[in-house]
């Protein structure tokens, strides 16, 4: 494993079960006690009932490309070899959305409604980033 240049995610109490799940090949969202929605990124409260009880389940991680963005300029330093870059937005089949990046997917063949699985990329020793390949 190369020196990674690029941002990490700050891994942290709340978060840190997303994380653990990436490194175990599993994408993991919340999802509320009580009413059961399915949530990501983590928050304190459901959105739909307000509960605070919640748990970390596995999801498929397949799901859509809902929206997509080329950045045509580097907001950071370690994407300057990679411009323009593009960013998608997946809605996953069981309902979240995450912001990611699309493996093996030249930027013209980015479409709305590309059926997309998580794939996962050992970037450090502690972190492993999910992305998404074509299904």
């Amino acid at each position: 494993m190369s020196f990674y240049v690029k941002p990490l995610p700050k891994v942290d109490e709340t978060n840190a079960p997303h994380w653990q799940g990436a490194k175990a090949r599993e994408l993991r969202v919340q999802k509320c006690s009580d009413c059961g929605r399915l949530r990501y990124p983590p928050a304190r409260h459901c959105a739909s009932c307000l509960s605070e009880k919640s748990a970390w389940v596995a999801v498929s991680g397949k799901g859509e490309v809902w929206s997509h963005c080329a950045f045509h300029r580097a907001y950071f330093k370690g994407f300057e070899q990679e411009l323009p870059y593009t960013v998608v937005l997946v809605k996953l089949d069981e309902g979240p959305l995450l912001y990611s990046n699309l493996a093996d997917v030249p930027r013209e063949g980015v479409r709305i409604g590309m059926r997309v699985r998580a794939a996962f990329e050992d970037v450090t020793a502690d972190v492993t980033l999910i992305k998404f390949k074509p299904e």
